[in-house]
């Protein structure tokens, strides 16, 4: 469905848009990829930041079997580094485009391959494999497909999510205290052909030259459109 393509004048894909926005607004998300017309921005706590950047560092060049039992034998590779693909051409709609974005944690097996794992501060649920889904298929094809200076891997064999759903709280002292409760390892089945179809309707939504309609409880199209 993609092939290598050196035509400048593409889309640029962020793996991440392929979740939030794309569900919440696809007018919002046509607005942002194709006019460069992102929603304003808003404050996100940077309590998620901090919380994120702290497992990233506790698994830091630790084994995969510290994150689960059911990871292959290996260690973590590196984490939070750019990736960009190279140019794709989807020949059903005639559209290039690429991928750019930031990876949460990398893992090398020892036997062979690599593992793209992203850490999550969220309840526990099945709903998460199908929703971040997107956004790890993206990551891989822009590894395995690297535009020339970035990372460059493969094979990608194996997707995933580390969850941590904070239940409680404990206070072993007057001045510490700490968040407690389930983290879960949540693999998510590399399905390329499924994602291929889905970035299809991606890029012909982004080939017609009329937005979509907005979402009917989209606030930021009901004031741009007032």
């Amino acid at each position: 469905m993609l092939k290598r393509n050196n035509n400048q004048n593409c889309i640029k894909l962020s793996p991440s848009d392929l979740t939030f926005l794309w569900d919440d607004c696809k007018r919002c998300f046509y607005e942002k990829v194709k006019n460069n017309n992102p929603r304003p921005s808003t404050p996100f706590p940077k309590m998620f930041n901090t919380i994120d950047n702290l497992m990233k560092h506790h698994y830091e060049g630790k084994s995969t079997k510290e994150i689960s039992k059911e990871l292959e034998e290996g260690h973590v590779h590196f984490g939070d580094k750019w990736v960009e693909s190279k140019i794709f051409r989807c020949k059903e709609t005639g559209i290039s485009c690429f991928f750019r974005g930031r990876t949460d944690t990398v893992v090398k097996f020892k036997n062979n391959g690599f593992g793209i794992v992203d850490f999550k501060t969220s309840y526990i649920k099945e709903e998460n494999i199908e929703f971040y889904s997107r956004q790890l298929h993206a990551y891989s094809l822009a590894l395995e497909n690297a535009k020339d200076g970035f990372p460059s891997l493969k094979p990608i064999s194996e997707l995933g999510l580390l969850v941590c759903e904070p239940k409680f709280m404990t206070q072993p002292n007057i001045e510490e205290f700490s968040f407690n409760g389930p983290i879960k390892y949540q693999k998510i089945v590399r399905d390329d052909k499924k994602f291929f179809s889905y970035l299809r309707s991606v890029l012909a939504l982004l080939g017609n030259p009329i937005p979509p309609n907005p979402s009917s409880n989209c606030k930021v199209c009901k004031l741009r459109i007032s």
